[in-house]
């Protein structure tokens, strides 16, 4: 019993970024897609739901490279293969449908509703945060 009770609290304290978040533009400030995360193998990925601008709209990805060339974005998977490290998600890639470019990634949660999804190119200070919204 007090072992079930220990394991509520921990989860209490330890929320999942598992789950579907609105991704907020870091320029703009403009809320722009649904994304879900979910883990596969002790890995982490997000799909793209939903775009929530009428002018994104049945967009596809013409930039992106490989499988994912020439596909919607709809239904994109953006991040890719992120392992577990501590408090945080590193050492995969977040896809930009924007640019078709692949970045580094690493994802923390702020708290059980805001995510800090950081996308860099080798060093993490030569980067951008978008910060993510759990949606409700």
């Amino acid at each position: 019993m007090v072992t079930l009770f220990l394991s509520f609290l921990f989860a209490l304290q330890n929320p999942s970024v598992e789950g579907t978040w609105i991704n907020i533009d870091d320029e703009t400030g403009v809320k722009k897609s649904e994304i879900t995360l979910y883990v596969e193998d002790g890995k982490l990925y997000g799909r793209i739901e939903r775009l929530l601008l009428p002018e994104d709209q049945g967009k596809i990805c013409s930039n992106c490279r490989g499988k994912d060339k020439d596909q919607p974005i709809e239904g994109l998977i953006i991040v890719k293969g992120l392992s577990k490290d501590g408090n945080q998600w590193t050492a995969g890639d977040i896809l930009d449908p924007a640019n078709g470019k692949l970045y580094d990634c690493t994802i923390k949660l702020d708290d059980g509703n805001t995510l800090n999804v950081r996308g860099f190119l080798g060093f993490s200070f030569l980067g951008r945060t978008q910060i993510w919204q759990r949606k409700k």
